[in-house]
């Protein structure tokens, strides 16, 4: 598994899928928070339009542009697939939210030279080694 931390520092742009438009729920605090800290967050969310005022994409695919780290809210597993559309897409990270554990996504990410973590709360970490975006 990767150090959270390098994966903090070296990344600006998070598309987050299964992103959630409710602030009482982590799939909307934490994105929102990564957001305040200067972190490009991008909703990945099939029925929404627009979360936090951003544009939301159905898929990963649909996301313009790179992504440095694929943040995942779903359920393990869901994983495998979600890790698999991060490698299509050239993430170079993908980051499975605290209480979200894959060995298959670990074994795909890795096998394509992504940085991979699992279980840990990107909110935490980031809070935890106070890392801000410009």
């Amino acid at each position: 598994m990767a150090d959270p931390r390098t994966v903090l520092e070296q990344a600006s742009t998070v598309a987050v899928v299964g992103m959630s438009a409710d602030q009482g729920k982590p799939a909307g605090s934490v994105p929102a928070e990564l957001a305040q800290h200067g972190f490009d967050v991008i909703p990945v969310h099939p029925k929404a339009a627009e979360i936090l005022g951003r544009r939301a994409y159905a898929r990963l695919a649909d996301v313009p542009g790179p992504v440095d780290v694929v943040e995942v809210f779903r359920p393990a597993e869901e994983a495998p697939d979600i890790a698999s559309q991060a490698v299509a897409i050239g993430a170079k990270a993908l980051w499975l939210q605290l209480g979200i554990t894959s060995a298959e996504a670990r074994a795909i990410a890795e096998g394509a030279g992504l940085a991979y973590v699992e279980d840990h709360c990107m909110r935490a970490e980031r809070r935890r080694f106070g890392i801000e975006k410009p």
